[in-house]
């Protein structure tokens, strides 16, 4: 990849604690390609939107916490889709290695062209399925499911370290055929660590109506947590070294 060293930054969070191990700096990338239906953050779709910062700038702040990382913490990059400015992305990781800085990848994998170089400086994958069968995921993303089955074998050829999560809609990826083809699509995965349901919430319409947009899901009650933890434990359980096993 070229060196291209700018990139459109939406926010930076410090000291957070749910975007990958231990406490991280996640740094949201502005554009994303995919329209999901349940999408919270329409406000980061736009390309050209955030604020512009370079990569050692980016590094410089993330290695300003480094005391609070400790041995499992880092830095995440999100968004958005950080895979929709790659040559950015890769200046960002390079930057942050070489400050010793652990790096994760929080992404739907639908981004541009050649990811190994990408992978090849990310220390962990979170990786968002959206759906696994071709027609259901068109219809929650708006976009045809071969930008992440790209990502899939660029990962699985590279046996990266991965996380994955889904998100739980009632009435649109909780019906029982789905959490079963949902788990062939999970162990298709050759170096899984962690899998995650998530509950689908209304948090972000007030962000469609400030920006005019309409919320296509306003029909859709938000998951319920005791059912949700059925179909998590449905899916899968862990051994003893917290591995994933097939259940």
């Amino acid at each position: 990849m070229k060196e291209f060293n700018m990139g459109r930054i939406s926010t930076i969070e410090t000291m957070g604690a749910l975007d990958g191990p231990g406490i991280r700096t996640i740094v949201f990338f502005q554009g994303c390609r995919l329209r999901c239906l349940y999408c919270h953050n329409p406000d980061m779709w736009d390309d050209q939107g955030g604020y512009e910062a370079s990569a050692e700038e980016i590094a410089k702040t993330v290695a300003r916490y480094k005391p609070y990382y400790g041995e499992k913490g880092g830095v995440t990059f999100s968004g958005g889709e950080p895979l929709v400015q790659p040559e950015f992305l890769l200046e960002c990781l390079k930057a942050c290695k070489a400050k010793g800085v652990h790096t994760t990848l929080d992404t739907a994998g639908y981004g541009f062209g050649d990811y190994d170089e990408i992978l090849d400086n990310t220390d962990l994958v979170i990786l968002d399925i959206k759906h696994e069968e071709p027609a259901a995921y068109q219809r929650i993303t708006g976009c045809s499911i071969d930008g992440y089955l790209a990502f899939k074998e660029a990962v699985n050829r590279k046996h990266q370290a991965i996380w994955l999560k889904h998100v739980v809609v009632p009435g649109l990826t909780n019906q029982s055929a789905h959490i079963k083809a949902l788990k062939d699509e999970i162990y298709s995965f050759n170096t899984i660590s962690k899998v995650e349901l998530l509950p689908y919430h209304t948090m972000g319409v007030t962000k469609y109506e400030k920006m005019g947009l309409f919320y296509k899901l306003s029909a859709y009650p938000q998951m319920d947590p005791d059912k949700l933890k059925e179909l998590q434990d449905s899916l899968l359980r862990c051994d003893i070294n917290g591995g994933l096993t097939k259940k």
